[in-house]
């Protein structure tokens, strides 16, 4: 198995991760969002270089909070990586973040959004890289 943490998607992943969205099968959904930090924020102008990776993704966090609570979805979790129980990895991840949505169509519709979009330099500035996988009941 293959494990590699990108900050965007690779060409048609995102497509091929909503092509359920809209459809009668597309209800609740969770996003298991594992994340690795920079270990300083790099903003493309340079800004606020002193800031960790992780302090520039929490600016992103405190904005997307609100647009996930806005389109009726909500943190389940948020902690530390402490340690793998079962299987290895070569590098674990800084911080697990679990997040529902209603819909993957929602989710679709925030990351469109302009409100989204204005954020994203924070995220892309504290990532140095994340694994999200998409959960629903089966």
């Amino acid at each position: 198995m293959k494990v590699e943490n990108a900050v965007r998607p690779a060409p048609g992943q995102q497509e091929a991760f909503f092509a359920r969205a809209g459809t009668e099968d597309d209800g609740p959904a969770v996003l298991v969002n594992l994340l690795k930090f920079r270990e300083r924020a790099a903003y493309p102008d340079g800004r606020d270089a002193e800031l960790s990776g992780e302090e520039a993704y929490m600016r992103y966090g405190i904005e997307v909070a609100k647009l996930i609570s806005a389109l009726g979805g909500k943190f389940i979790w948020f902690g530390v990586v402490d340690g793998i129980l079962v299987g290895e990895c070569e590098e674990l991840w800084d911080r697990v973040a679990l997040i529902e949505y209603p819909s993957r169509a929602a989710f679709q519709a925030m990351i469109s959004s302009p409100e989204y979009q204005a954020i994203m330099i924070h995220r892309e500035a504290g990532l140095a890289g994340q694994l999200d996988i998409g959960a629903r009941r089966g």
